[in-house]
């Protein structure tokens, strides 16, 4: 080992390396564990009384439940890629990608990225930190590939939950969007009472400065380190470079005309929405996804450069669109058979009004290894935790908080979420998932003592029901 190699080596990187291979050698690929996942639940089902043929029919009728939101993800993965290889974006990337001179402060510059970017806006976060990562290992020498890769997921794993993208925190704050049924127990609940919180702020403070010290001293020494071509992975140029025109048909392809109107009409339609509902209603994934590709188009300026974007793109979706199907399945099961909710209501019935933010967060980061959707995931969860919080007196906003905080945590060994990251990395689960595992050993005693010790400075208010 050289005198360089000696000095960036430490007990953390001897960790991260020791899980990294663990996994590497052990850890099965996405696809399986989602089979794996389907399998558990569907045992699970029938320990609590569901036939095999009812589960098997919640099974298949669930399927189809996350269409919707598995195509949103597809088009956030393709239109953040176009975004991302436009030449005046990718100049950006590459101009960061230069900032970062040795291997443990790139795996640190990217999980700081991922992490600050993720308060506003997870989608951004994971496909740009992505995107980032694979620049930055390129150009560092002795950066390490699967370490710069988990950092770039830490966004989605660690405080995202916590800032603007919040999904649970925003349904609550919008009556408009908050189901009769829990409308009635919480009212409306303002995100100056979740999100504003001083506690909530903190929580996310020391999961950051904690998280970027764990890259930083986790990545492994140059000696020791696996950079693309190690991995398997070979480096391509992003930025998309067209020629020119060859036939009389390919004129408009080349032509900016078509671009300009269909970006102005779009601009148009998002300029009256922001004005009609306010500069938030761009969070919805909905109007992300139509924002993304308007400025897709016009950053490439030209339709042929625009098109070869999505296509190059299109090979880091193929996750996404085989696999959430499959977990869409499990959250039928899950629902329909009651299991979530017997599951709530065992942490619910041995709960106290200082124990409860405790045994949430415990059961929130369980069932977020198996219903990878914190919106969708909360409105499952919201009426009973929500009610037992009014029982208990326990501050609804910081239920809401607790909730975020944890839930987040399964996120950081869950494929579900890597999936559209490792699409556009080119590496599997286990090549990143040993990295993310020393993240997770360490944020899950910190945040849970974090909920559990601040719900002591908060005083329980009456909701305002309607």
């Amino acid at each position: 080992m050289t005198r360089e190699d000696a000095s960036q080596s430490s007990w953390l990187s001897a960790i991260g390396l020791r899980l990294s291979e663990w996994f590497e050698r052990w850890f099965p690929d996405a696809f399986s564990l989602a089979c794996i996942a389907v399998i558990v639940v569907f045992v699970a089902t029938l320990l609590i009384g569901s036939s095999p043929l009812q589960s098997a029919q919640w099974f298949g009728a669930g399927f189809w439940d996350l269409v919707a939101f598995t195509m949103q993800m597809a088009l956030i993965i393709l239109t953040g890629y176009a975004v991302a290889t436009s030449a005046p974006v990718f100049a950006i990337i590459r101009r960061l990608a230069d900032i970062p001179k040795t291997g443990r402060s790139a795996a640190a510059f990217v999980g700081l990225f991922s992490m600050l970017s993720s308060l506003l806006s997870w989608s951004f976060s994971l496909i740009f930190s992505a995107l980032l990562a694979k620049e930055v290992t390129h150009r560092v020498r002795g950066a390490d590939y699967r370490a710069v890769g988990a950092a770039a997921y830490l966004g989605i794993g660690s405080i995202w939950a916590l800032g603007l993208s919040s999904s649970a925190a925003l349904i609550m704050a919008a009556p408009a969007s908050l189901p009769a049924s829990i409308l009635k127990i919480s009212g409306m609940i303002p995100l100056s009472q979740t999100l504003g919180l001083w506690q909530s702020v903190v929580i996310a403070l020391i999961l950051g400065v904690i998280s970027y010290a764990i890259c930083y001293f986790s990545a492994p020494p140059p000696a020791e380190a696996r950079g693309m071509a190690d991995m398997g992975v070979e480096y391509q140029a992003t930025a998309i470079a067209i020629g020119k025109p060859e036939k009389p048909g390919e004129w408009l392809e080349y032509s900016p005309l078509l671009t300009i109107f269909i970006g102005a009409c779009g601009l148009a339609y998002l300029a009256r929405e922001v004005a009609d509902k306010g500069p938030s209603v761009l969070l919805d994934l909905n109007h992300f996804v139509f924002a993304f590709l308007i400025g897709g188009l016009l950053l490439h300026w030209r339709p042929r450069s625009f098109a070869k974007a999505i296509s190059a793109g299109v090979p880091s979706v193929a996750g996404v669109l085989i696999q959430y199907p499959l977990y869409a399945g499990i959250v039928r099961m899950m629902t329909e058979s009651g299991l979530a909710k017997k599951l709530a209501e065992l942490f619910i019935d041995i709960s106290t009004q200082h124990s409860f933010p405790f045994l949430v967060g415990v059961y929130s980061a369980f069932l977020g290894l198996f219903i990878p959707s914190a919106g969708g995931k909360w409105l499952i969860e919201a009426p009973y935790m929500l009610a037992a919080a009014n029982s208990l007196h326990v501050h609804l906003g910081w239920v809401v908080q607790t909730y975020n905080a944890t839930e987040a945590l399964a996120n950081l060994i869950h494929p579900f979420w890597m999936l559209p990251l490792l699409g556009i990395l080119g590496l599997k689960a286990r090549d990143i998932v040993g990295y993310s595992m020393l993240q997770f050993i360490v944020h899950v005693p910190v945040v849970l003592f974090l909920v559990w010790i601040l719900n002591y400075t908060l005083t329980y208010l009456p909701p305002v029901l309607p």
